[in-house]
């Protein structure tokens, strides 16, 4: 994977405040995307009724766990090399427990307990309110294995333990799932079909956050465009669409709507959108209310229409320059970024042209971006020899890149000379005598700390740049403090 922007992480090792009263350690490692780090929140809550506290030293773990993910081959092999690392701990600790949660835990099911030997316990996304029993199993001596995909969990009524924050910012569940059925995907068959929590809990978790001092949510969803509550999780069938319409209560710009208004000063995002099933109703919220930010993910993954297809992604390229001229005429200054995928199963130069041509057109922020991985399971692995050379695919992905670090210089410029408002999320990486934050665009920034602190919202004057990173100097607190 390549992702064209500063200060990022892609695996992070969790703890949290813990409770006196509890006497085994727990160390949690995750990896992939966003909704890994909410759910390991949701297993450390779990987890903390049951006497463990997490910890950030991994020889002192009773409990090991590592939340896994399915995207790419390359994210799965990162995992076993992990295991490696955890056998060999527990060759001079033998009480340790290891398991695996997530995505992979829930592709390769059984099958993990036969390929990794140290593992004791293999836990799917849909099944952490098992993991007491699951515990108990392995404490009695027997290898536990919970993969069933449920067509309701939604963890809504499990408040998350907030894991390695900065108490400024935090995801927060709203979907689960997907039922979009790309064909080079595996979270439909890893996290099952889509599934929308009540809105009441999102506002009780959010309303709380803001109680202890969080600044900004990001809600969260595989595809947050497809969130509806009409009384229960999963989606109905409908007979026609104004019966639909009359059983959908709250769609995802209504929630956006009510999550804007129950905390008028939080900053809220959302990731991620599906091209096919964003509505203009949410850009239209979007611009309606300030506090939530003008930057939307907008994956891709093509421009062409032949591999679009391929790909089952039910947009064409001109539908998606629609979307992104709409979005540009409602909202002037939105931020966009992408997923692309370089070399998919029969790409020609011509396709890997319009990929780049519309790279061109829309000049996305920044965006992520990766060479095909067939992945074992999917309609494309089925179906579509894998046929593009490495070779190929490496230098297709090089070349978007270089594409997508050229528009990144481009659109960080265009904020120099500006003031804007950052919420000051942490010190820079880079230099520990500044922030660094983000503003509404998702742009990171850096400036001096002065007399500053984490969770103020700070005027930022921009002076220069890196390609993705915003230079400033502070001339103020916003009024949002």
């Amino acid at each position: 994977m390549e992702k064209i922007i500063d200060e990022s992480v892609q695996g992070t090792t969790l703890a949290i405040e813990n409770k006196n009263t509890n006497t085994r350690k727990l160390y949690i490692e995750s990896y992939g995307c966003a909704m890994n780090f909410s759910d390991s929140e949701i297993v450390a809550s779990i987890l903390s009724k049951e006497g463990f506290n997490t910890t950030d030293i991994l020889e002192e773990a009773d409990l090991v766990l590592v939340n896994t993910c399915s995207i790419r081959e390359k994210a799965e092999m990162t995992v076993r090399k992990r295991l490696e690392k955890f056998n060999a701990i527990k060759k001079t600790k033998p009480h340790m427990k290891v398991g695996v949660l997530g995505c992979m835990a829930e592709r390769l099911k059984d099958k993990f307990l036969e390929e990794e030997k140290i593992v004791d316990m293999v836990v799917g996304p849909d099944a952490y309110k098992d993991l007491p029993n699951l515990i108990q199993e392995i404490d009695e001596g027997r290898n536990a294995v919970n993969v069933i995909l449920s067509k309701e969990e939604t963890y809504g009524d499990v408040a998350p333990v907030r894991l390695n924050t900065n108490g400024v910012n935090a995801f927060v569940s709203i979907t689960r799932g997907c039922d979009n059925m790309c064909t080079f995907c595996v979270v439909p068959f890893t996290r099952g079909r889509e599934r929308s929590r009540d809105p009441q809990s999102i506002l009780e978790e959010v309303n709380d956050l803001w109680n202890k001092g969080y600044k900004e949510i990001t809600l969260l969803g595989q595809n947050v465009d497809s969130y509806v509550w009409y009384g229960g999780g999963l989606k109905k069938d409908f007979t026609n669409a104004s019966e639909m319409q009359k059983a959908m209560a709250v769609d995802f710009s209504k929630l956006l709507e009510m999550v804007a208004l129950a905390q008028p000063k939080m900053r809220i995002r959302f990731s991620t959108s599906n091209p096919q099933d964003m509505t203009l109703d949410v850009i239209h919220t979007m611009a309606k209310h300030e506090n939530i930010c003008n930057y939307i993910h907008l994956p891709v993954q093509s421009g062409s229409n032949r591999i679009l297809k391929e790909m089952n992604r039910l947009h064409t390229r001109e539908e998606y320059f629609e979307l992104i001229d709409n979005i540009r005429k409602i909202i002037p200054n939105c931020s966009i970024s992408q997923d692309m995928i370089t070399g998919f199963p029969t790409e020609t130069e011509e396709d890997h042209q319009d990929t780049l041509s519309l790279m061109e057109y829309v000049k996305y922020d920044f965006g992520y971006m990766y060479a095909y991985s067939e992945r074992p399971g999917t309609a494309a692995a089925r179906k579509l020899e894998d046929d593009v050379p490495l070779a190929i695919k490496k230098r297709r992905l090089a070349e978007v890149i270089a594409v997508q670090r050229e528009h990144c210089k481009i659109r960080t410029t265009q904020h120099i000379g500006k003031t804007q408002e950052i919420l000051i999320e942490g010190t820079s990486k880079k230099n520990e005598n500044h922030w660094m934050g983000r503003n509404e665009h998702n742009t990171v920034a850096v400036f001096p700390k002065e007399n500053y602190k984490l969770g103020d919202f700070v005027n930022v004057k921009m002076e220069e740049c890196t390609s993705a990173t915003l230079i400033g100097t502070a001339v103020g607190l916003s009024h949002n403090n």
